[in-house]
């Protein structure tokens, strides 16, 4: 089990109750998992540096987790194909 910094983007035009969904989703796949969540840190909304599929802003996320390695692939490929995130990355601590 490895510490990890999972920090994703969820789109700007997601409501307000579909974002606490997709958080609270990804939670419980942590947890499912065999992860734990150490933190969980709602930056809010900020502007992007360049659009991002025609975007200029998201909602910011940041998870401290501990989990396996194969758990963190495909949890990342789980995200790739959720819709309303925009981007996710995983930093090793």
């Amino acid at each position: 089990m490895n510490k990890y910094e999972l920090m994703f983007i969820i789109a700007q035009d997601v409501a307000e109750e579909k974002r606490e969904e997709l958080i609270n989703k990804f939670k419980s796949y942590v947890e499912s998992h065999g992860g734990t969540i150490e933190g969980v840190e709602k930056v809010g909304m900020k502007k992007f540096a360049y659009p991002i599929n025609f975007k200029n802003e998201g909602y910011y996320v940041i998870f401290n987790i501990t989990l396996n390695p194969e758990e963190v692939d495909a949890m990342n490929k789980l995200m790739t194909i959720t819709d309303g995130i925009v981007r996710q990355m995983f930093v090793r601590k």
